[in-house]
């Protein structure tokens, strides 16, 4: 069983997202929270599986309640919700730690799919919005010019597979490219996760775009209709 907060400061939005993930044998929401602080707290005392995060809520919004879980102890893993497809925040957030994020008129089975996922403990990279908005905001301001230490860490084959996976491709994907098998592939992101001190596939995305390791044109979309 999946165990869901849900965090929107519009009641009639929890009640439209309790009926469409509640309609599934295994998932289960087990708390409400009107504003980010409430959110946070509740988080750590409910212990969720995936806590469903609006981000322009009151008293804290939603990046900030993001980050603090992130940085705490609580396993809850965090999936944004957001009502613009291109939209700063949700960037903002992504740097905070989430997981992934989608767009609150997505249809249910996306939603359901999503929370499965992030659940499963992978990053949301899928959806084209997500890859856009990493182009959109990461194509404007410079990178960083100077090469973090603990990228001297990494090995020649793990830099070439966070490149891969900064491109948006898929473990399956990596190891045909790469003429390597995907237990490699998988054993060198949780090498590239530990040594950069990140949490998952989406802040690897963040980290090499903004060290330069990989620019926007480089991401890969997906055809139509994936």
């Amino acid at each position: 069983m999946i165990r869901l907060l849900l965090a929107d400061d519009q009641a009639v939005v929890r009640a439209g997202l309790r009926t469409i993930l509640e309609s599934r044998a295994d998932l289960q929401v087990v708390g409400e929270a009107a504003d980010g602080a409430e959110a946070v707290t509740l988080a750590k005392t409910l212990d969720p599986d995936v806590v469903l995060m609006d981000i322009r809520m009151p008293v804290l919004d939603g990046i900030e309640a993001t980050r603090q879980l992130a940085g705490a102890t609580a396993r809850s893993r965090v999936l944004v919700l957001t009502t613009y497809g291109i939209d700063e925040y949700v960037y903002e957030a992504l740097r905070a730690g989430a997981a992934g994020f989608l767009l609150k008129t997505d249809p249910p089975e996306r939603i359901v799919d999503a929370v499965r996922v992030v659940a499963a403990g992978d990053a949301l990279l899928g959806p084209e919005t997500t890859r856009r908005l990493i182009e959109r905001f990461l194509a404007g301001p410079p990178p960083h010019t100077s090469r973090p230490a603990e990228l001297n860490t990494l090995t020649d084959r793990e830099l070439d597979v966070l490149r891969q996976v900064a491109r948006g491709l898929s473990n399956n994907e990596i190891a045909a490219g790469l003429f390597i098998g995907e237990g490699t592939v998988k054993t060198h992101v949780a090498h590239i996760l530990a040594k950069l001190g990140l949490r998952d596939r989406v802040q690897v995305v963040v980290y090499a775009y903004e060290h330069a390791l990989v620019h926007p044109g480089a991401v890969r979309h997906p055809p139509p209709g994936q």
